[in-house]
């Protein structure tokens, strides 16, 4: 992806501020998921066929990293480190996903397309994120 591309997608050519902004983006829609899977852990289970606890921790977690990815977004320069681990562990979240998907879960139809839709678009955001970064010089 090249970095016209990339500033394009992100409405900026300044590197730093598209990381900035595809850190955000992360944050506010994992946050979102996460209090979601929250508030309503038991609809949303047996829509997507999954179960209703397993919704409710999901979403102690997810509202959790969201933070952490918005404080790190909210970083004049976000270091490094800390947005390798972010790109690290939305990759880990997306393949272990559809391994969920195949392995341990029985979905409904519903949840047959949403857990590859969240998959790919948290890999999405690694992708932007890991792009920004090395645009970064980092």
């Amino acid at each position: 992806m090249s970095a016209t591309l990339l500033g394009s997608i992100a409405r900026t050519t300044e590197p730093q501020t598209a990381l900035r902004r595809f850190l955000g983006l992360d944050a506010v829609v994992t946050g979102a998921n996460g209090l979601a899977y929250l508030a309503f852990s038991g609809p949303l289970g047996r829509l997507l066929g999954v179960g209703q606890g397993l919704l409710l921790e999901l979403g102690i977690l997810l509202a959790l990293y969201g933070a952490g990815v918005g404080w790190l977004a909210s970083r004049r320069e976000p270091a490094a480190g800390w947005v390798r681990v972010v790109v690290e562990v939305n990759y880990a979240w997306a393949a272990l996903s559809l391994v969920a998907l195949v392995v341990w879960f029985e979905p409904t139809a519903a949840g047959t397309v949403w857990i590859p839709a969240q998959a790919v678009t948290v890999a999405g955001f690694a992708v932007l994120q890991q792009l920004a970064l090395r645009s970064r010089g980092q």
